[in-house]
């Protein structure tokens, strides 16, 4: 007999999928920014670069109300998705956009530093054999760079897993719906007597951030030593 209960499982279970969700579909973005930060020289770099960072210091129920503003029901951005059929208001999708938010710094500096770690040679190389700048990158630098692209894409989900200010305020805390480990212990803080079903949920989030991690700085490290040899 499972020691969770149906409304824990159903948390733990919707977090795994906003925090997969999140770190997948924003990981294209993650990449081609990455790229572009690690590879080319333009005006207004730093501003760019100021802006991936930018979640990281600011408090998350901001950037959650900014993406209420724009994407919600009555947002100018909302209202135009409506029209495809795409809704993020009070449902998980609109967790996994705020989750994707928060966690995009991460992994794009993550993306940056690997990119950068590459030897430019090769890429010269390819290119002076007459390779498309396309093939170059497929074929060089994302071989390359993979260990810090995962790695980046561990951190954003680890980072979406443990989101809570935007989320909550983006879309609320709706059980079954948007209602996330962090949002289930929060509720459950309100709860005279939730304390075991706290400790429970904590130590799932503990040990699957606690993997990410381990796993995150074991491709690092790996990354590194083939740098060395």
């Amino acid at each position: 007999m499972s020691p969770f209960t149906a409304d824990e499982l159903t948390a733990i279970a919707l977090s795994l999928k906003v925090a997969f969700t999140a770190a997948l579909a924003s990981l294209p973005f993650g990449i081609a920014l990455g790229w572009l930060l690690a590879r080319k020289r333009f005006f207004g770099k730093s501003l760019v670069d100021a802006l991936v960072h930018l979640p990281l210091v600011l408090p998350p129920v901001v950037v959650g109300y900014v993406l209420l503003v724009n994407f919600g029901s009555q947002g100018v951005i909302g209202r135009f998705l409506a029209n495809f059929g795409i809704d993020f208001s009070f449902r998980w999708t609109g967790a996994a956009l705020a989750s994707a938010i928060m966690g995009f710094p991460l992994m794009v500096r993550a993306i940056r530093l690997s990119i950068e770690a590459t030897d430019r040679r090769l890429e010269q190389a390819a290119s002076t054999l007459g390779a498309s700048p396309w093939r170059v990158f497929h074929t060089i630098t994302l071989p390359l760079a993979w260990p810090g692209i995962v790695a980046g894409a561990v951190l954003a989900f680890a980072k979406a897993l443990g989101e809570f200010g935007a989320t909550i305020t983006f879309v609320s805390n709706i059980p079954g719906e948007t209602q996330t480990l962090s949002a289930a212990i929060y509720n459950l803080l309100q709860v005279p007597g939730g304390e075991s079903s706290i400790w429970r949920l904590a130590m799932v989030a503990v040990g699957i951030s606690l993997l990410a991690l381990l796993l995150s700085e074991w491709l690092a490290r790996r990354q590194r030593e083939d740098e060395v040899h």
